[in-house]
Parts: C-alpha cells; structure tokens; sequence
C-alpha cells in the first residue's frame, strides 16, 4: 500500500510492504472481551507536579498503565498478534515465544490467553518478580536468564528465545526489535489518541525508549500533523540509543526497567527524536514517588526518567505551550522494588527526606558516614580455599565472618560460621570442599559513604553488613563493568562501639 513519507514502514528494514493501517476507534461503552480495553488510555493535566517544578506551560501526563494489562506495550502485543493471525503465520494453539522486559509479555500473555496461545517469555533476571507473577497468572511459562549476557550472548534472553523456536513445533517469534506493527501500534493509535485530545495542538512529547516503537511511531505520526513539534526522546545511562553518540558512554548496568539498550533495535529510529536526554535511576525512581505522591497517578519507574527530562525542556516554556510525557507502565510491576523504601535505601536511591521520613533519627551520630567507623582491613578468602582450613583462619582470626573474593578482588559471596557449621552437621558439605561451595549471599553491601543512620536500619535484621567500594572496570572503549572491593565488615557492635566512645559529653 502507498503510505506518506513519515509511516514507520520506511524506517523497518525489511517491513512488509502490503502492511496496512488501523483506523483509531473510540473505546465501546460495553466490551466484548478485555482486549477492546487495549489502549485508549486518558491524558491528565499534572498541575501539581509542574507548580512543584516551576514549570509554567502545560504538562499533560498520557497514562499507558490505564490499558487492559498496565502498559503501553499492551498495543504492541495485540497488534502483532492480530497482524500475524490475518497473515495466516499463526492460529490458536500455537506457541508464541518472547524476549522481553516483562511488558511486552504480558500483552501478548493477556492477548495468548484471550485468544487461545501458548506463551513462553524469556525475561532477564533483573526484572521484577511482581512481572513474573502476572505472567503466571496469564499461564505464560517463563524462562529467566542472566541480566548481565550481552544482547547477543548464548544465555541472553534473545538468543535463548531462538533456540527455543528451534526446538518447539509451530512455535513463533512475533519479535518486537523488527516487527513493523510495534511503531505502527503507535502510529495509527497512541499518537492520534493525543492528538483528538489536544485538537492537534501539541509542542513538545517526551518518550522513553526501549524496542524504539513508541518513540518511531509516535514521532513520526505527531510530525505529520505538527511539524514544529519537538520529540524528546529518554534513555538512561548504561543504554546505547542516544544520539549523538557520545552522549551514551559505556555499556553498563541499571536498575530501571523496560527502556534502554546495549544494541539498537531494528524498529528504533533514533532520528525520530530532536533531542535526547540521558536519565539515571535515583531521579527517575524519586520522580516517580513524587508523581503518585502528589498527582495519585500510579506510575513505574521509567515514568520518573521521562519526568526527569520533561522538566529540562518544560522550564524553558510559556504558559501557552503543551508539553505530553508518555508515562509507559504501572506501579503494579515494582511494589516490592521502588515503592519501597527498604529497597531504595538499600541501593543507595532514596533522597534525604525519605532516609529521614524512614530512620527518624536525628541523633548526632546520624549523618556521619560509614568511613567515620575506621573498619580494620579484612580477611579475605580465595574461593579455592578449603572449608577446614576457613575454619581455623576464622578461629586465629576472631572473625565469624569472612568474606570470598576472586583474584580481582571483586565480592564472590561470605562464608558464615554459622553456615558452615550448619552445612558440615548436615552433611552438605566436607572439610575438604572449597568454600566456594559454601558461599552465603543473603547479605547486604554498603558504600562507605551511606549514613550511619541507614546502616542502623540493617541491623533491625542482619548481624554485619559489608563494606565495598565501587568502581567501574572498562573491558573496551564502549563496555565496562563494576567492581566491588571490601573495605571492611560493619557488625552491631562496630556501631555500638562508636556511639558510646565517640559521644559528646
């Protein structure tokens, strides 16, 4: 079919040309199934939010979380389910198998389990277990894999999902890094949804951007109607999607989910955004918080990243100006990550205000810092190193704990006394074995830069805490990875010792 410079179509390398087009419709008033519930998603004024910032012009928050499964992506797991069945390349009862962050598998779960598909979602190990969760419930099977495996690693998420396809009979990957209708989803649905709303009058949209489909279509279509509008395109530190290009930095780890990433998928066109802006988590998760805070807009943690850039571009502007964040999923997919507080101040994410909303101490030694308890230097174990021999260096030591390091220095995991012990009684374990198979993880880590108060907070629940640096190792000019060297073991009684010897009279 004959489409207009700006359709996706000829971005997609390979994009099929008799693809076609879906006509926006207004949602029914009664559904005939919840997949007539997939988008048309409202757009809210965040007055609020904007007096908070200063920000004078117009800020309009489009909340994809309203569509049937909590995402934007909810649009692009239909769509390309409902394309490919017109195509005839699958029928119900078939496999579908996903790589994903977790949104785009609950879209196609949601839609698999409406229409009658089997669905495999393979899903990085850094994403939440409350996107597990709802994938089970949707009877999807899930296959976890390393977080850290480069894109196109043997363990990677993508790569495993190919051989699965292999493997499974009428089985197929709908893939959203080339699929044409992840862009056109949006093109033919989010972008005219903003545009009914605003009565074509829109100046800026900021997208986050993970596949690159919502950025691609969205942009292209607004362009169409509004070619003076700017598109804002967020990527967070670590990503690789920026342009220019040196705005991006090394390839390297973050905890945000669902945008970014250490390769550019073929839908992506990262010329469909003007300008783009580098996002990090902190702000993004504490922007998050203030937004369900003070608007009750109940949004994910990418949501605070597209924030963080609206209010960079949204300062420079009049009253007179429209400014749209697309805010991508929901706070149903983080309850136990950021909506936490344990969790953000665990990771070193929370601000000043929420530390002391949570510890409430505002004792003298509060706001000093880890380094000011002079931690000795401690005993470290090489992983080859025999549980017997742990035993009597923990013994001469006096230490009932000691950390495990490989050759680098980099934190392997702790041998416990307690452990051990446990582990040689039952059997589990003889003397002989290294204690590289004895290694205890269920513990915490702490820069020596955190507060006293927010290493007081572990000890509600552990017995020490250990002491890292961290510094960031480079493999090649665009790779990197992070190193952590102990520095020192915290215990109860290291904090104990300090108030007291260290009081002021």
């Amino acid at each position: 079919m004959s489409c207009g410079k700006n359709c996706p179509s000829h971005h997609v390398q390979g994009a099929d040309k008799n693809h076609h087009h879906q006509p926006h419709t207004p949602r029914p008033k009664v559904l005939e199934t919840v997949l007539e519930a997939v988008g048309n998603t409202p757009l809210v004024r965040i007055d609020r939010f904007s007096q908070k910032h200063g920000i004078k012009c117009q800020l309009f928050a489009k909340c994809e979380f309203f569509s049937a499964g909590g995402s934007t992506k909810d649009r692009i797991g239909l769509r390309m389910i409902e394309e490919a069945e017109k195509a005839g390349k699958i029928k119900p009862g078939d496999t579908l198998i996903e790589p994903t962050s977790g949104n785009t598998g609950i879209g196609l779960a949601l839609a698999g389990a409406v229409k009658g598909y089997k669905v495999i979602i393979t899903l990085p190990m850094k994403m939440s277990n409350e996107k597990v969760n709802v994938l089970k419930a949707l009877g999807a099977e899930i296959i976890r894999t390393p977080t850290e495996a480069a894109w196109d690693s043997p363990e990677s998420h993508m790569s495993v999902a190919k051989r699965l396809n292999e493997q499974i009979k009428n089985s197929h990957i709908l893939d959203q890094y080339g699929n044409l209708y992840n862009p056109l989803a949006h093109y033919d649905g989010t972008a005219e949804e903003i545009l009914d709303s605003l009565d074509g009058n829109v100046d800026v949209v900021v997208i986050s951007a993970g596949t690159g489909g919502t950025l691609t279509g969205i942009s292209r279509k607004i362009k169409e109607r509004c070619p003076n509008c700017k598109i804002v395109g967020v990527d967070p530190h670590g990503s690789i999607l920026a342009l220019p290009e040196s705005l991006n930095g090394q390839i390297s780890s973050y905890f945000v989910e669902g945008i970014g990433y250490d390769f550019i998928p073929n839908v992506c066109d990262r010329n469909a955004a003007d300008v783009w802006i580098k996002s990090n988590d902190k702000d993004s998760f504490m922007l998050s918080r203030e937004l369900i805070r003070t608007e009750g807009l109940l949004c994910g943690g990418s949501s605070g990243a597209v924030l963080y850039a609206a209010i960079q571009i949204a300062k420079e502007l009049d009253e007179s100006k429209r400014v749209v964040v697309i805010l991508p999923d929901s706070v149903r997919n983080y309850m136990s990550k950021f909506l936490s507080p344990d969790w953000l101040i665990d990771r070193g994410f929370a601000d000043e205000a929420l530390i002391n909303e949570v510890t409430q101490n505002d004792q003298w030694w509060s706001k000093l810092t880890v380094s000011s308890l002079q931690l000795s230097a401690p005993h470290t174990l090489l992983p080859s190193v025999t549980c017997g021999d742990a035993i009597k260096i923990m013994s001469n030591t006096g230490f009932g704990q000691l950390p495990v390091v490989d050759e680098s220095g980099s934190v392997l995991g702790m041998i416990t006394e307690g452990n051990l012990v446990a582990k040689l009684r039952s059997g589990g374990l003889v003397k002989t074995d290294p204690v590289s198979k004895a290694l205890y993880k269920d513990f915490h880590k702490v820069d020596p830069s955190r507060t006293l108060a927010e290493l007081s907070r572990y000890f509600d629940r552990d017995s020490f805490v250990l002491v890292v640096l961290t510094t960031r190792r480079s493999k090649s000019s665009n790779e990197s990875d992070i190193i952590e060297t102990v520095i020192g073991i915290a215990t109860r009684i290291d904090l104990l010792n300090f108030i007291t010897d260290k009081a002021p009279l």
